[in-house]
């Protein structure tokens, strides 16, 4: 076994200007939405049920919910990260990050990192902060904890890696590209002995020891008359199911890669701004309007599409028993058939916006809200 695989076996400052230019041409003033579609009268197929719930603090952006084995790990705005008990909710550690959090949460079986939003990469265990790293860049993507490493994603398309134990820069890569950057999660995962992360367009292929390039595939062509419309960055999270990952490039396209080949599998043209999932048939995702579609995996063909909920604010999906399940705007958590995307049940949480994909631990469906509400339903 190469010392990659060995690697990935293990695994269970100020907003830089271009990318504070990217922000606000992504997200300038724009004419008023539509008014979110009502939810139609539903008689539930599946019976999901509240566990329990608990506070964390205001989540301003989608800060990602990692696992323990039976633990959860969550991050507020605010700089405070908590660990509960997947199955109870039993507050197991709390601590603090000594600033505002701008992405996180990534965790192995023993660490949990975050990045704050003035750039330093924090490193904690139950709630100790063990070191600190500045970055040189804001991240909005979780750091990805891997083979003893701490991999981390900047919104200036840099990829860096750190000892775990040490907080030892080993090595950072940054590739030329395009003078604006997209403010908003980008992918970065483990795919066998590769670490695979979004650079613009192209899903890359990297040595995780060296932080050398072993290939990139091309996933989408930028479209538009100016910089800003041209953005196409690969957004978070990405979908895997065994070599396939397939990810979305902003406004622009769905793609998936055989990763063990480097290649295209396919791609399609299609608005949307948040992240996949996938299982063996099908990879899902809400588009610009919030229209749900799933692909069929082999061929990027459309199997089924659902205008339930346009307008509605949906996020990153998630997959639980027999359904696929998103969040919305108005806090409530839909859970749909993978088959033809019928509703079959939903339930409600504090009425502030579900945040970042909900996560499925100890059997659990756990989401979090801008408010700061951890729940956990048990879908029976």
């Amino acid at each position: 076994m190469s010392g990659a695989a060995r690697l990935f076996a293990r695994l269970a400052r100020p907003l830089p200007v271009l990318a504070l230019a990217a922000l606000l041409g992504a997200c300038s003033s724009t004419p008023e939405k539509p008014k979110p579609t009502p939810l139609e009268p539903l008689a539930p197929a599946l019976t999901v049920r509240p566990v329990w719930n608990q506070r964390i603090g205001t989540a301003a952006l989608p800060l990602r919910i990692a696992t323990q084995g039976n633990a959860i790990v969550v991050a507020s705005s605010n700089g405070t990260v908590a660990a509960f008990a997947a199955d109870s909710g039993q507050p197991l550690w709390r601590g603090a990050a000594g600033a505002e959090i701008g992405a996180g949460v990534g965790s192995d079986a023993r660490r949990v990192a975050v990045v704050t939003r003035g750039g330093d990469l924090v490193v904690m265990e139950s709630g100790t902060v063990r070191w600190k790293q500045p970055l040189g860049a804001r991240s909005l993507t979780a750091p990805l904890l891997a083979g003893e490493r701490v991999f981390v994603y900047g919104t200036d398309r840099s990829v860096q890696a750190f000892d775990a134990d040490s907080g030892t820069r080993l090595w950072r890569l940054q590739r030329p590209g395009d003078p604006l950057t997209l403010a908003q999660p980008g992918v970065l995962l483990p795919v066998r002995d590769t670490l695979l992360v979004g650079q613009g367009t192209r899903l890359a292929g990297l040595d995780p020891l060296h932080g050398t390039m072993r290939w990139d595939v091309l996933l989408a062509s930028p479209r538009g008359t100016n910089e800003v419309e041209r953005l196409a960055d690969l957004v978070g999270p990405a979908a895997r199911v065994g070599d396939m990952v397939c990810a979305r490039a902003y406004q622009a396209a769905v793609a998936c890669v055989n990763a063990d080949s480097a290649t295209l599998a396919w791609s399609r043209n299609t608005s949307g701004a948040q992240g996949l999932q996938a299982d063996e048939r099908h990879v899902y995702g809400a588009d610009s309007t919030d229209r749900i579609t799933a692909w069929r995996r082999a061929n990027g063909e459309v199997a089924w599409q659902s205008e339930r909920f346009r307008f509605r604010g949906l996020g990153s999906p998630a997959l639980a028993p027999s359904a696929v399940v998103f969040g919305d705007g108005e806090g409530w958590v839909h859970l749909l058939s993978r088959d033809d995307g019928r509703p079959l049940a939903r339930v409600s949480t504090d009425g502030s916006p579900v945040v970042g994909a909900p996560v499925l631990a100890a059997g659990n469906l756990v989401v979090v809200t801008r408010s700061g509400g951890v729940f956990a339903f048990r879908i029976e």
